[in-house]
């Protein structure tokens, strides 16, 4: 069955100067025609040159493809986990995906990005801690058939922050071309009796070309970072910067580029946030 949708394509534009890869992103909006394969894996993005600071003032534009045909209708979502509910406190920032949001018209918002990893993270912050002693789930979908792919109990961090959620190599590795459904589920009734606060989106594993991943193979991290934002992979990228920030906590440019990358989708209020174990 062929399902026509609105085209839909979320271009990054990154301007790069001699001392940062990330610097002065704008996400826009514009048509695309680039398709996502839903059978056979093939490389799907043609690679553009690994950035560097020698590019000096060159641009670097991030496309994340129109959704793939024949796999349902626009994957909607919610990043943000809306208005206090049951015995959940007033908190200053929500429960949020680190992910991007368009939006179709009339009204449909669509949370949703691409990974080339078999076992990818998402990100997410989280303002509930471990005082209130909440349960909370995480839970993958395949999005056609909606048979479970994994669930798991989610620890809340010691403080407010952003956690890492990553797919465990226990379970099977997602398939090029499928579109999965993720959901974070936060229960502030204890008892699970009462509709949590949650977050919603769509996740889609890509194949890339040879020539891609031998850039990637070659790339210094930050490079691999703008290769993988370069190419419309948002959740390696945000992984990538994130990990190198877990590993140089004290780092000042890598914040910077975090403030960028995420201001370049909006969340720049969460910028500032720590990144936290649960």
């Amino acid at each position: 069955m062929k399902i026509s949708l609105p085209s839909v394509k979320l271009v990054v534009a990154v301007a790069l100067s001699s001392t940062g890869f990330l610097s002065n992103i704008a996400w826009v909006s514009a048509q695309s025609s680039v398709p996502i394969p839903t059978a056979t894996p093939k490389p799907i993005l043609n690679p553009s040159p690994p950035a560097t600071p020698s590019h000096g003032k060159g641009r670097v534009r991030v496309v994340l493809p129109e959704l793939p045909p024949g796999l349902g209708p626009a994957p909607g979502g919610r990043r943000f986990g809306g208005a206090t509910r049951g015995e959940c406190p007033a908190v200053k920032m929500p429960l949020t995906a680190l992910v991007p949001l368009t939006k179709q018209p009339p009204s449909i918002v669509n949370v949703w990005g691409l990974t080339t990893q078999e076992y990818p993270k998402l990100w997410f912050y989280l303002p509930y801690t471990t005082s209130f002693a909440y349960p909370a789930e995480f839970t993958v979908l395949d999005d056609e058939s909606k048979d479970p792919v994994y669930t798991s109990a989610i620890a809340l961090p010691k403080q407010a922050g952003v956690i890492d959620v990553p797919l465990p190599a226990s379970i099977a590795a997602l398939q090029v071309g499928k579109r999965y459904r993720w959901f974070l589920n936060i229960y502030c009734d204890r008892e699970k009796q009462s509709a949590p606060v949650y977050v919603e989106g769509v996740i889609i594993r890509t194949g890339i070309n040879q020539a891609l991943a031998k850039q990637l193979q070659k790339a210094k991290p930050l490079q691999q970072v703008v290769i993988y934002a370069n190419n419309g992979f948002w959740h390696d990228a945000l992984t990538k910067l994130a990990e190198l920030r877990q590993q140089n906590p004290h780092n000042r440019y890598l914040q910077t580029e975090w403030t960028n990358l995420l201001t370049a989708i909006g969340l720049n209020d969460l910028a500032t946030q720590p990144l936290v174990s649960n």
